[in-house]
């Protein structure tokens, strides 16, 4: 499919702020991946699809993901809504005819991150997390800059400021986050020890 193809589809699927919003991850993945090395392309695409089941509603979202027979957690059954990632990448498969594994994955984990993602799959978990529309983050201006200078430090930000706002809500905490989170933590401190 063309992006403009893309588009059209995605423009009647996601209402207007979430349609904005994939534009923003986009246009910020596509920075990423110039500053980084990584295939411009893949980021687009992923950029523009990751949040392409996010309209799903939630009652719907577990339904359809058992339906479907993708892997749920316990934290996808308490909490629906993170099965987008999943139901993304399989959309992006069956209806946007992107078969491409990297950016398949990097649209399932947009969310939760996972342990050892590829460069794609790091470019857009940040870009979904600093896309210029994101307003009200804490220390949004700093997670930008390390954006563009230390990839893995920005994950590792992202991650500890999303656990501890989990921590002070009640919902509950993706499993995989938590194992994320310590994968890169324990691959930063072996960076510095070498």
């Amino acid at each position: 499919m063309t992006r403009e193809q893309i588009l059209n589809k995605l423009s009647k699927k996601l209402n207007p702020k979430r349609y904005e919003h994939s534009l923003g991850v986009e246009y910020t993945a596509a920075c990423m991946a110039m500053v980084h090395g990584a295939d411009i392309r893949k980021a687009r695409l992923a950029g523009i699809l990751h949040d392409c089941a996010k309209n799903i509603p939630t009652k719907e979202k577990l339904a359809l993901a058992e339906k479907l027979g993708l892997s749920i957690n316990k934290s996808e059954r308490a909490n629906p809504d993170l099965l987008h990632g999943k139901l993304g990448a399989y959309y992006a498969k069956e209806k946007y005819h992107v078969d491409d594994e990297e950016i398949l994955d990097a649209i399932s984990y947009h969310t939760t991150g996972r342990p050892d993602m590829t460069l794609l799959g790091k470019i857009i978990f940040t870009a979904d997390y600093i896309e210029p529309n994101r307003k009200k983050i804490f220390e949004l201006d700093i997670i930008r800059k390390e954006a563009f200078t230390d990839l893995d430090k920005c994950v590792i930000h992202i991650l500890k400021n999303t656990l501890e706002y989990l921590g002070e809500t009640t919902l509950e905490v993706d499993e995989m986050t938590k194992r994320t989170y310590e994968f890169y933590i324990k691959n930063r401190k072996q960076e510095d020890k070498e």
